[in-house]
């Protein structure tokens, strides 16, 4: 069993963190807020979740609900600009002032607003954030945040998630060599 982290409070909860104490992490804890709540007789009440429920946080979790999401809420809508040489088969939804250039666009995938894919194969269960730029990528089964930037990837970049305004990009130059900016509790695979 899991606390999914969805809470409802009265201002009564104000007083119980006010009556608490920092955890060994230095931290007010919500578990120890609600104990102080039963403790002063409050009624706590909890719903056991029907259906599924997964820990966003993590990547790979993030992913599946993505997919689950694609295969369950998606809309067809073709609001963007698609040029003639561009292929769109399956359950697409190009928001407005998109442009989609000489692209294969495989659904399910949700392409957001002021968007700008160029010679790319966006595969199935592929989420794109409002402004974004995909130039001579390809990418399948992952999810791009606002304003995230592929530019001349010449592999398919699969099961990944990409922060806003993120960038990759081939480097020019040779010899040929991986650099990399990596934040905290992140993980990068090369295959």
């Amino acid at each position: 069993m899991a606390l999914v982290g969805v809470y409802f409070f009265s201002p009564a909860v104000h007083q119980a963190i006010d009556n608490i104490q920092p955890s060994p992490r230095g931290e007010l804890e919500i578990t120890d807020a609600i104990q102080e709540l039963i403790n002063s007789d409050k009624i706590v009440e909890s719903v056991q979740l029907q259906g599924w429920w997964l820990d966003t946080g993590k990547k790979d979790d993030l992913l599946e609900a993505n997919r689950i999401i694609l295969d369950t809420n998606l809309t067809i809508d073709k609001a963007g600009n698609i040029d003639d040489k561009s292929k769109i088969s399956g359950r697409v939804n190009i928001k407005g002032n998109t442009t989609i250039i000489n692209s294969t666009i495989r659904g399910p995938v949700i392409i957001g607003e002021n968007c700008h894919i160029e010679n790319c194969f966006i595969g199935p269960y592929t989420s794109i954030g409002d402004k974004c730029t995909l130039v001579d990528a390809d990418i399948e089964h992952s999810v791009l945040l606002e304003s995230a930037q592929i530019l001349e990837i010449d592999q398919r970049i699969v099961d990944s998630l990409i922060g806003e305004r993120a960038k990759l990009e081939m480097a020019p130059q040779r010899p040929k060599a991986l650099r990399f900016m990596v934040g905290d509790d992140s993980h990068v695979e090369l295959v």
